[in-house]
């Protein structure tokens, strides 16, 4: 988009328009004089403008999810951040002084109109107020005018009443200075008498108004379009009646057909339609919340699922980071080793090799596993999630593993640092099935398996008691949500990866990315429908023995 209004304003100046200008410097005294005394006037130049500019805001809706009026929080961050970006004193003068634009009237090119009234109402004060200070200096300083004091009274009177009028203009500026578009909403929301009424819309709706006006009128000031550009995050982190409430201010902010709003609302859609469904704003829609997502976002924009190619950029962007905190933390480390050794701290200084060398076995490995992920020709780059959030959570996670792995048993005995790369990938991607599997493992381990057991591979064991857990499948529907596409999960365990419960007995234990308590829910239904197979057999056998014999 800033490259777009680059190009823009560039063209611009080629046909020769007129330069673009800002409320810096100079510029800002030139506002501050055009709020005061002028009119701003849309005419057909400004409507035949291609230039534009961008406002660009970020509303975290997690931010605000603690707080009673969520939406309240996006109006209070769009005012917030236009007084950011124009400045205050603009927009306080604006709010006493300042007028909307409205269209020309036949083809005049004039986009500014003194404002009679307003200029002949200044020099009337700004007159009475010399005659009044004339009179009453004249009273005060001439000889023969002393005694007269009635003089005085007049002078000073009619000084008073010129000059409150100039005085209450100057601090209705300070006060809008001071008090912001922010902090008035906040106190509207903080009025539990006021929040019930039906006026508090109202005065929001008053706020939005007036800069809306604010930015028409500096549209034509700065000579190009404004558009605000609101980009709407993590709202489905927050609780349904909050979502609601964030796409009800959206449309609500929408509602005037000349607001210079764009709304881009980066969204799950299979988290927000059941939020939106849960709430009383589906009345009329039949309950469908894709119904209305659809009658709100003007231009819906899926994004595809990420290349082989934007996956090994984003996951290499991951590595260098955490690369970058290894390389300091391990130079810090040698440099503070090095200087210990030449020092000669005698036992310390004899196991600092050992410690050095296990480091330096770690690293070793942590690169050996990263270069693995970052390899587009291994088979392992393939199972890469698509998910930013996804692809740091396994960065950070196979440097713990590693180091699990090191601190347990060793390099050698222990497993390679591509298949514990690849164990971090299949706990992310596929946790329930992963689980399952570790359970029927578990189970097997208690019930003393038969020689050869430990050579099996999880696919096996996993295709062996594939039909049991389909019967628990409305239980753990939750759970076999987390998972992805099983198709992958098949060729991942049978052809290109083939753990077997011996690999999986060894990296068990230095598994941190499972969540072990699905396992543990797991081993509950297992053992409960294992009671109920036994209860219903026994059941069986005792009413076989109390049948007569037929004969």
């Amino acid at each position: 988009m800033r490259e777009e209004a680059a190009r823009r304003e560039e063209r611009e100046l080629q046909r020769g328009q007129a330069k673009p200008r800002s409320a810096e410097g100079w510029g800002l005294l030139l506002l501050l004089w055009y709020l005061a005394f002028y009119k701003p006037i849309i005419t057909e130049l400004h409507l035949r403008r291609k230039n534009i500019g961008f406002i660009f805001i970020r509303f975290s809706a997690w931010q605000y999810a603690g707080c009673d009026k969520l939406w309240a929080g996006l109006v209070t961050t769009l005012c917030s951040s236009v007084r950011h970006h124009f400045g205050a004193l603009p927009l306080s003068v604006y709010h006493v002084m300042g007028a909307r634009p409205r269209f020309a009237s036949g083809f005049s090119q004039k986009e500014w109109v003194l404002k009679r009234g307003a200029c002949l109402k200044l020099w009337g004060l700004l007159l009475v107020l010399g005659a009044g200070l004339g009179v009453l200096l004249a009273a005060l300083l001439v000889p023969g005018l002393k005694e007269h004091r009635a003089l005085k009274v007049v002078g000073s009177t009619v000084t008073s009443l010129s000059g409150s009028g100039l005085v209450l203009g100057a601090l209705s500026v300070l006060k809008n200075l001071l008090v912001s578009e922010k902090q008035k909403i906040e106190r509207l929301t903080n009025s539990e008498k006021f929040t019930s009424q039906l006026g508090f819309m109202s005065k929001v709706r008053g706020e939005v108004e007036v800069l809306i006006g604010f930015l028409a009128f500096m549209e034509i000031f700065e000579r190009r379009r404004l558009r605000v550009v609101l980009e709407i995050t993590s709202l489905d982190l927050c609780y349904p009646e909050k979502v609601a409430g964030v796409l009800n201010a959206m449309n609500t902010l929408l509602s005037d057909a000349n607001a210079p709003f764009i709304f881009v609302l980066a969204v799950d859609p299979s988290v927000i339609v059941p939020c939106l469904e849960q709430t009383g704003c589906m009345k009329g829609l039949a309950d469908n919340g894709y119904l209305y997502l659809s009658r709100t976002v003007t231009l819906p924009f899926s994004i595809p699922r990420m290349g082989s190619r934007s996956r090994l950029q984003c996951l290499e962007a991951a590595v260098q980071t955490r690369e970058d905190l290894m390389y300091r933390v391990i130079t810090g480390n040698v440099e503070r080793r090095r200087r210990q050794r030449a020092k000669g701290r005698g036992a310390a200084a004899a196991a600092a090799p050992r410690r050095e060398v296990a480091e330096e076995e770690a690293v070793r490995c942590i690169h050996e596993a990263f270069r693995c992920l970052h390899d587009g020709a291994d088979l392992l780059a393939r199972y890469l999630p698509s998910n930013g959030a996804q692809l740091r959570r396994i960065v950070n996670t196979v440097p713990v593993t590693l180091r699990l792995l090191l601190h347990r048993g060793g390099r050698p005995r222990g497993p390679a640092p591509r298949a514990a790369a690849a164990w971090v990938v299949l706990a992310d991607r596929w946790p329930c099935r992963l689980s399952w599997v570790l359970q029927c493992l578990e189970d097997a381990w208690q019930a003393r398996p038969p020689p050869g057991f430990e050579e099996r591979s999880l696919w096996d064991v996993f295709r062996q008691h594939l039909a049991e857990l389909c019967a628990l499948r409305q239980p753990l529907h939750n759970a076999l949500g987390l998972d992805e596409d099983p198709e992958l999960f098949e060729a991942f365990l049978a052809r290109d990866f083939p753990f077997t419960a011996r690999d999986a007995r060894a990296l068990l234990p230095v598994t941190v990315n499972l969540d072990h308590s699905i396992r543990h829910k797991m081993g509950l239904l297992r053992g409960l429908d294992r009671l109920a197979k036994e209860a219903a057999a026994a059941a069986k056998v005792s009413r076989g023995v109390q049948c007569p014999h037929p004969e």
